[in-house]
């Protein structure tokens, strides 16, 4: 089956995590996409640990199926041969500081004036405008200045970063959705577009209960661990063996939770409402963990399920890795060797579209610079 992408070639500048993810989603939509790398060095993942066979598994998950071609854009011959793509291609992703690539004389303006159709997708910590447009960033930052880090963790302890590298994702995420945007923008016009991605901006347009309750109260959130500011009960809880989640997020399933646990709490006002419960939340997990406590996760998570109330197991990664719903949904697929055995383990594709294929296998990360003579041998195809 046809993907909904094929026939879109993305010339991709892009290194480590923001750029390569955004890349990596239009290639499993069926986009062709080139890599540009560093001669001799490449992208910064293939040096990242852990390795099989001396590849980079963090490279392989992020880069399967994509092409490899060395350049040195202030090579005269590099940059022939990069032009030549450009007239080829119908988006080009980077990821430098703002102004590195005017200085290649590679910038939107010199590139939509001789190749009105490319579209042009930037990601960059801070955006190409705004007085520190220029700061470099990583992850790490933007989720510091960017709030996150402010409202993770637990009361009364130092902020942590979340776990997964949201800084770059989520920019890669907005910058995948600005291409696709700027896609059929151009079938309307027939002109390319501009995406400015700031790592920043991506951070804020995810605090979405943080802005409301700060905005309103005049007061910023603080940690509150697994608990949702907003909502109650809606949090983590003690099994007789270990830790398991409650999500019930309105006043009818909080209702069916009550039933099930045999708690009398669904008519004392102090619970009755959800912004009551929020301002009781402590005392209600004592009284909800009352009873919780005297039966295994299991028991409650079955108990809870049957009764339709959202609830579920805190597994690590290994266990997502073997959860049958994932499975079922070829959530982890096999990233193959350049022999097509499989090598690494990768997460599929989450955009499930009808009559589209989704394989259970992706085509191995290429070497740096391994696919120079099937790029050149396509430039020179209509010639």
């Amino acid at each position: 089956m046809t993907q909904t992408l094929t026939g879109i070639t993305i010339l991709d500048l892009t290194h480590v995590l923001a750029g390569p993810f955004c890349s990596m989603t239009l290639g499993d939509l069926g986009a062709t996409v080139i890599k540009v790398e560093r001669p001799g060095i490449g992208d910064d993942t293939r040096a990242f640990p852990p390795f099989k066979g001396g590849k980079s598994a963090y490279f392989a998950g992020i880069n399967h199926g994509k092409k490899s071609i060395a350049l040195d854009l202030k090579n005269d011959d590099d940059r022939d041969t990069f032009e030549k793509m450009l007239a080829r291609s119908d988006v080009l992703l980077e990821n430098f500081r703002p102004g590195v690539m005017e200085r290649l004389a590679y910038g939107w303006d010199d590139l939509h004036e001789k190749y009105p159709k490319l579209i042009y997708g930037a990601v960059s910590g801070f955006g190409h405008t705004g007085p520190e447009a220029k700061r470099p960033a990583y992850d790490m930052v933007v989720q510091a200045r960017g709030g996150v880090m402010s409202i993770t963790g637990e009361k009364d302890r130092e902020p942590v970063r979340v776990g997964a590298s949201i800084g770059d994702i989520v920019a890669g995420m907005y910058l995948c959705q600005g291409v696709l945007a700027a896609l059929l923008d151009r079938e309307r016009t027939g002109k390319g577009r501009k995406i400015d991605i700031s790592m920043l901006d991506a951070q804020l347009a995810i605090l979405e209960h943080a802005i409301a309750i700060t905005t309103v109260t005049g007061t910023p959130p603080s940690p509150t661990g697994a608990r949702h500011p907003s909502i109650a009960p809606f949090e983590t809880f003690h099994g007789s063996d270990g830790l398991f989640v409650i999500a019930a997020g309105n006043d009818k399933l909080f209702e069916k939770l009550c039933v099930t646990l045999n708690l009398p709490l669904s008519d004392d006002p102090r619970f009755a409402t959800n912004p009551a419960r929020v301002k009781n939340a402590r005392l209600l997990k004592r009284l909800i963990e009352a009873v919780t406590i005297d039966n295994t996760r299991a028991h409650w998570i079955a108990k809870l399920t049957a009764a339709g109330i959202p609830t579920g197991p805190i597994q690590t990664v290994d266990q997502v890795l073997r959860d049958p719903q994932i499975l079922a949904r070829n959530m982890v697929v096999d990233v193959l060797d350049r022999n097509g055995r499989p090598a690494f383990k990768a997460s599929g594709n989450p955009i499930k579209l009808s009559g589209v294929s989704d394989p259970s296998v992706r085509a191995a990360a290429p070497d740096l610079d391994g696919n120079r003579g099937e790029i050149l041998r396509w430039l020179e195809s209509d010639k």
